[in-house]
């Protein structure tokens, strides 16, 4: 099962040309993880607090295929792909209608509050499974 959450292509999102800006298109897949986590019940800011840990990017892979401007309705993708001890692995995509934008490979790590990289906890690890199926 895919996450899809829809976001609209704002003024400040774009540059002069009215494209938006490549950065934005990480900070839509940003904010798409984040609403996959609320969904699943999990918020960040629930997950720091109650378990003391973090997710921090360490890597990413992007595909720009086409531009997104001005007023465009967005849907951004988002799905795990891959659970390990620490990390996991999620594709993210963004579409306007049928059209892929961007593709977008992201990889997520689990750490403590001194950036020490920590098991997944299990809660997490069984909803994300959950919900991914």
């Amino acid at each position: 099962m895919k996450h899809q959450v829809n976001y609209r292509v704002y003024y400040e999102d774009t540059d002069a040309g009215g494209i938006m800006y490549h950065g934005n298109y990480i900070n839509f897949c940003e904010r798409g993880r984040t609403e996959f986590m609320r969904e699943i019940g999990h918020s960040c800011a629930h997950i720091q607090e109650k378990e003391g840990i973090l997710f921090v990017i360490r890597h990413l892979e992007a595909d720009y295929l086409k531009s997104c401007k001005l007023e465009d309705m967005l849907t951004v993708e988002s799905c795990v792909a891959e659970m390990k001890n620490t990390s996991f692995i999620m594709q993210q995509s963004i579409f306007r209608h049928d059209d892929v934008l961007f593709n977008m490979k992201v990889t997520a790590v689990c750490v403590d509050e001194t950036g020490k990289p920590v098991r997944i906890p299990d809660s997490l690890r069984q909803d994300i499974t959950k919900f991914c199926q």
